[in-house]
């Protein structure tokens, strides 16, 4: 398919600027149905239509179970459930690996094969050599992405002309203070160069989501707050028992919604306003209508500033000290180094002597005993 046609399916469609979160509370008995009732309560039917086939973007951000960080086994299989039960028939995970994340890993690690199997999935990995990716040419003017691609943009095939519903969790993030619907298309539209982004990350979240307007017929959002993450996120987090999901068709919304939730003014995260004053959805929580849950009162009180001595040492690269050097260390043969080092600090150092201990303790609630049910 060339660039020409692939501004068909969405052709720039925005979402109205009267959005709508649904935001209820749920428990391990329950869950499962809860996520049909909280995807109704988004009209989930008008977002996303059946003629198309409907992709799940999966989190995976460990490959490690670790609580919060990837999208758990009873969100994938709630949300798949609800889709099953209104009469959608063409549904296929989408997982992305990182530099540092094997998704085949983190598949089995999060118990997400243990729901494909259970609903007859076949997930693709956008890594693997059978996925293709096809030049693109965004059809609405980029911020940063034809900057820094000038060789052009490469998108996965298989999205274009789908429905897409991602798949976050609620919790912080080193780089964007929070991460959910809009961060999840990071992996999905961008390949193994994705962390040349990384220094302008804010201005890619709305490009990205620029592109998923133009090629999704489209797009929906169901977040897993059950056990939200606190403290230097993705992966080195503070997990919190919450018991709560979210839903919404509008990107920016429930992004900005969460970071409510969280503790955070929406408005102050440059993605989320970004976002909002480009007309990709609604980012001030005053324009956005929340169904559910009266969420005024909630503050989480999370934490958006702090660091792991890893991600210390990217943001210097990214945006101190070394970012004159960034295009050496991370655009060079020598890049294999970061990946090591990540490695070797999170799954060695972290995870064995912080982690496991953290794990072990939320096994004994609830949630845990849902996870080991998988």
């Amino acid at each position: 398919m060339t660039a020409e046609t692939s501004h068909e399916p969405g052709s720039g469609r925005k979402p109205s600027r009267e959005p709508l979160v649904s935001v209820i509370y749920t428990g391990a008995t329950s869950v499962v149905d809860d996520f049909a009732r909280v995807m109704e309560m988004a009209h989930f039917r008008q977002h996303l239509p059946q003629s198309s086939e409907t992709l799940l973007k999966v989190n995976i951000s460990w490959q490690h179970y670790y609580p919060g960080c990837s999208t758990s086994p009873w969100q994938l299989d709630g949300v798949t459930s609800a889709l099953r039960g209104a009469g959608y028939e063409r549904i296929t995970p989408v997982q992305n690996g990182t530099v540092v994340v094997n998704s085949h890993e983190g598949e089995k690690g999060n118990k997400h094969d243990r729901v494909f199997a259970k609903h007859g999935l076949a997930p693709v990995h956008l890594q693997d050599r059978g996925a293709r990716w096809v030049p693109y040419a965004p059809q609405g003017e980029m911020l940063v992405l034809d900057r820094i691609f000038p060789d052009g943009i490469e998108i996965p095939e298989m999205f274009l002309g789908t429905n897409i519903v991602h798949l976050p969790t609620l919790k912080t993030h080193v780089f964007t203070t929070m991460t959910g619907a809009m961060k999840n298309a990071f992996g999905g539209l961008l390949n193994n160069r994705r962390h040349w982004t990384h220094s302008v990350i804010h201005q890619t979240l709305v490009d990205l989501l620029r592109i998923q307007q133009e090629i999704h017929t489209g797009i929906f959002a169901v977040m897993d707050g059950t056990i939200a993450g606190d403290g230097p996120g993705p992966r080195a987090m503070r997990p919190h028992v919450k018991n709560v999901i979210l839903a919404s068709s509008d990107q920016v919304a429930i992004d900005a919604v969460a970071a409510k939730m969280m503790g955070f003014d929406p408005m102050s995260l440059d993605f989320i306003r970004l976002a909002h004053e480009a007309g990709l959805g609604v980012g001030n929580p005053t324009e956005i209508t929340v169904e559910g849950l009266d969420i005024s009162g909630i503050n989480f009180g999370f934490s958006g500033d702090e660091d792991t001595f890893a991600s210390w040492g990217q943001k210097q690269i990214y945006w101190g000290k070394l970012h004159r050097f960034e295009k050496f260390l991370l655009r060079t043969p020598l890049v294999p180094w970061s990946y090591w080092a990540s490695n070797v600090y999170h799954n060695y150092y972290w995870y064995p002597l912080m982690g496991k201990r953290r794990i072990a303790s939320m096994m004994n609630s609830e949630w845990g005993k849902l996870f080991q049910s998988y």
